[in-house]
Parts: C-alpha cells; sequence; structure tokens
C-alpha cells in the first residue's frame, strides 16, 4: 500500500505562531495583487532558467538565506510534481529559445560523486520528457571517449561524453545542440573551451561563482523584498535578512579580522533591535559565509564578536577554503535566522526549486546532530522530498493558513 501523499508532507513546528500566521494571511489576501506584481516583475527581468533557494522559518520571520543557481538536487524532489517539472520546462524553454530541438547539458565533474549524478539524471530525463534531445558533455580534460556510468540507487545510467569546439559552436560527436545549460558552477573560472561561444549558454557564464557575489544578490534581493513588503504593506525585515561585506580575508593569518569583529557588533545590534520592536526574546546571531562558494563550505555561525577573535584552528582551517581549493578572501555576514521546522524531531529547513518562474517543488534539509541556529549543509544531512499536495499557486482563501493548499503559499 502506498502512503498518502499528506502523510509525507513535514509537519511546521509553526504552523498558527506568531507573526508568521499574520504575514501567510496577509500574503493571501493580497494573492490577486501579489500574482500581477509577480507578473510584471517576470516581464522586466526574466528568471534564471532553473534555480533553488535555501529558506528559514522562524515563525516571525521567513527568509531566503542563499540561492543556487546551478541546482544539484533534482533527485531530491518528490517524484509526484516530476510531470510538473516537465511542464514548467516546456513552457520556459520554448519561451527562451524557440523552436530549439537539442540541448547540450555541461555538469560538474563530480564523477565520484554518486547523488550529484543522480540529479544530473533527473535533470536530464525532464529535459527529455519535455520533449528535446539531449547530451551531456563533459568538461573532464582526461575524457577522451564516452564514458558511461551506473547509478546504483536509482538503477539509470549516465553517458559522459567529451566536448569537441568547432569554430564557435560545442558539440558532442555529431550532435550539434541549439544551447548549453551550465549544470557547473564555475568556481575555478570559466574554461577555454566555452568562451565566446555562438551558442547561447544558460545561466550565463558571469554568473558563476568566479564572478557572482552573494553580497551583490541579496543587496538587490532587498530592493525586491522592499517593494514587496510595501506592496501589501509589511514590515520588509520580515522576509529579508541583513548583511554585510568583509574584504581582504584570511582567517588563518587573522587578516581582516577587525573588520569581522566591527560588523558582527553592528549587525548583532540591529538585530537586536528588531528582535525588541517585535517582542522577540530569543538571542541574535550572525552567520559568516564565502561570498562566492556553495556546497556549504566556508559557513561559520557566531553569537558574539569575541568568538571570531578566539576561533580555533580547525574552524579557521574551515573558513580558508572554499569550493575547488579556492581561496576565501571576502565574506557576507548575514543576520542568522532561526528555523523552527522539524522532521521526525530533527532540525528542517525548506529548500524550494523553480524552473522560470514557476515553484515546481521542493524538499527538507534535515540535519540530525545540528542546531535550529545552525547550518544545515552540511555532512551528515538528510533530505526528505517535499510534496505540496496541492499546487502552492492555489491557495484558498477561505481555509485557513495551516490548510496543505496555503501552508506552502508563502
Amino acid at each position: 500500500m502506498t502512503t498518502p501523499i499528506m502523510q509525507r508532507v513535514p509537519h511546521l513546528t509553526t504552523a498558527l505562531t506568531g507573526p508568521l500566521e499574520r504575514l501567510e494571511r496577509d500574503m493571501l489576501t493580497n494573492q490577486a495583487m501579489i500574482e500581477r506584481w509577480l507578473r510584471q516583475q517576470w516581464r522586466e527581468t526574466p528568471p534564471p532558467l532553473y534555480a533553488s533557494v535555501d529558506l528559514r522559518n522562524a515563525g516571525f520571520k521567513l527568509a531566503p538565506v542563499d540561492t543556487n543557481l546551478f541546482s544539484a538536487g533534482f533527485n531530491n524532489l518528490s517524484p509526484e510534481f516530476l510531470p510538473l517539472c516537465v511542464q514548467a520546462a516546456q513552457g520556459v524553454i520554448e519561451q527562451a529559445m524557440p523552436g530549439c530541438a537539442r540541448i547540450l547539458l555541461i555538469p560538474e565533474n563530480h564523477t565520484r560523486n554518486a547523488y550529484y549524478f543522480e540529479s544530473l539524471a533527473t535533470l536530464r530525463d525532464i529535459l527529455l520528457k519535455a520533449g528535446y534531445e539531449v547530451r551531456i558533455g563533459s568538461l573532464l580534460e582526461d575524457l577522451k571517449e564516452p564514458k558511461e556510468f551506473p547509478l546504483e540507487k536509482s538503477q539509470r545510467t549516465i553517458l559522459l561524453e567529451p566536448i569537441e569546439r568547432v569554430g564557435k559552436r560545442i558539440k558532442v560527436g555529431d550532435f550539434s545542440p541549439c544551447f548549453l545549460l551550465l549544470n557547473n558552477d564555475l568556481s575555478s573560472g570559466v574554461p577555454a573551451i566555452l568562451q565566446d561561444l555562438e551558442q547561447p549558454i544558460m545561466p550565463p557564464l558571469a554568473l558563476g561563482w568566479d564572478k557572482r557575489l552573494k553580497t551583490n544578490h541579496f543587496k538587490h534581493y532587498a530592493n525586491v523584498s522592499a517593494e514587496f513588503a510595501k506592496l501589501i504593506n509589511i514590515d520588509p525585515w520580515f522576509i529579508d535578512p541583513y548583511f554585510r561585506r568583509c574584504e581582504d580575508v584570511d582567517f588563518l593569518k587573522r587578516e581582516g579580522e577587525d573588520c569581522l569583529v566591527k560588523h558582527t557588533e553592528e549587525l548583532l545590534a540591529q538585530i537586536q533591535k528588531k528582535y525588541d520592536e517585535h517582542n522577540i526574546t530569543l538571542k541574535p546571531f550572525v552567520v559568516i559565509k564565502a561570498d562566492a562558494g556553495t556546497y556549504g563550505m566556508g559557513v561559520l555561525t557566531v553569537n558574539s564578536a569575541e568568538e571570531i577573535r578566539t576561533l580555533n584552528r580547525k574552524k579557521r582551517t574551515n573558513m580558508s577554503m572554499a569550493k575547488g581549493n579556492r581561496p576565501i578572501t571576502q565574506v557576507m555576514l548575514q543576520e542568522g535566522v532561526y528555523t523552527f521546522e522539524t522532521w521526525q524531531d530533527a532540525v528542517a529547513e525548506p529548500v524550494v526549486y523553480m524552473i522560470g518562474q514557476h515553484v515546481v517543488g521542493g524538499f527538507y534539509r534535515v540535519h540530525t546532530e545540528r542546531d535550529v541556529n545552525e547550518n544545515l549543509n552540511a555532512p551528515g544531512m538528510q533530505f526528505v522530498p517535499l510534496a505540496f499536495v496541492q499546487a502552492c499557486n492555489t491557495p484558498q482563501q477561505h481555509c485557513t493558513p495551516d490548510d496543505c493548499a496555503n501552508r506552502f503559499y508563502s
């Protein structure tokens, strides 16, 4: 007997508490106006082809803390929502690339990461079911012939093929794609073979981690959230985390430490002022993270500025290198947002997936050994598929905020 979807939806401990319920009611009440505003925003600024967002739900605050433009967790989505992914992909790709028939996926070089290959296979299958020819072209320099990788968990296979450049076009064998779909975050920079092509590349090369900064992203997000908050008359702080930036940092050499201490003190005071304003009795904290990075590397939680001066060697070492052994020289100091959501008594946070402007599902990142104020994107994390039960873009105003469709609209 299959388990009903309803029973697989993680319980939200914040379902009926405090300001979040009021925030949800504000959004439900203003749904038509919100959707109209979003449509206008997408016309002015088209969304990326796909993306995922890490959220933190503190009950009194619901805010994104990270956005990934090269998502690598498609295998963690609920199978019930894959048809929605297919439909969204059809619409978004046809709008972005009218008449396109062939797509070349450019993956990470994780040939030993079975979890990543499962995500890559799921993304490939979504595109195949959307009606496109799809091949996977590898950037691995030592890959000279097509190589098949069996996936033990799903019993699927992945075929990696060496890419070849002919003039200003990329191909694999006799397969010449309409565009290249990056699933490689370019942490090590843009390979020469991908530069100055006539084929479109999505997401654009300029959005790789060799150029993109989290602080720039959240600067733009702050402007968007302020406009949105004004639209529905809420405090923008309920959906937007404060942040600062420190440059020329070296944790091992203790360079940039005064900047870290100063901004941590200022952030904690700024957060405390908001906590006092909204009668929140929790203790503020700050998350320090690499300004350009992914995979949860280079992340540190502090409750006071003094903790920065007394960091042990292990923590300093962890904060010295990002993915691909890139030295961390610039960091974002971000307001820590508690997560009071749980899955079977373990701390959890929602990760929401989008294709274009369409929310297509998500999952809970769960960690049994982390606390409500810690980074959950760390070794030992688990993933629980998040089936929305009903599409979360069709809430019912006559139902309670805890109703299934309403629960996830925010």
